[in-house]
């Protein structure tokens, strides 16, 4: 018949705060101290620890990654979308004569007003450009004809 092992004894010092975590644990799982203790330490010993912490790790890294790709792709939407309407503006916008550009001048603070209230409301209430714009636009040149 074999014999089961027999436990040895050790003494550790912990750190106060350490041995009242460990303990407020032990009470909530109402187990000895130092089973969970022993447990800590395989858990901490075992090959697999490392890898399990680098698989959390990529985990993390992935969805970091994914939500930078989102963000470059929201900006590159941002910039591309001023870029087309300061052009636009920019080429179908006459310059005012002298007279009018003062009374456009005057109107100036009101219509910056009503648009960033637009645009409030749109980022408010959706949906988002980025929402309205597929990932996967194919680039395609337009024919000329």
């Amino acid at each position: 018949m074999v014999t089961p092992k027999k436990k040895v004894q050790m003494s550790v010092y912990l750190d106060p705060d350490v041995m009242k975590t460990l303990s407020a644990y032990a009470a909530r799982r109402e187990q000895p101290m130092s089973l969970i203790a022993e447990a800590a330490i395989t858990s901490f010993l075992s090959p697999d620890a490392d890898e399990r912490r680098e698989a959390a790790t990529a985990k993390r890294l992935d969805q970091v990654d994914r939500r930078i790709a989102r963000i470059e792709r929201d900006i590159g939407i941002s910039v591309e979308t001023l870029a087309l309407f300061v052009r636009f503006w920019l080429t179908t916008t006459p310059p005012l004569p002298e007279p009018a550009a003062k009374a456009a001048r005057a109107q100036a603070g009101a219509r910056y007003d009503n648009f960033v209230a637009a645009l409030g409301r749109r980022l408010s209430q959706g949906p988002k450009l980025r929402q309205e714009i597929p990932d996967d636009i194919q680039e395609s040149k337009p024919t000329a004809g």
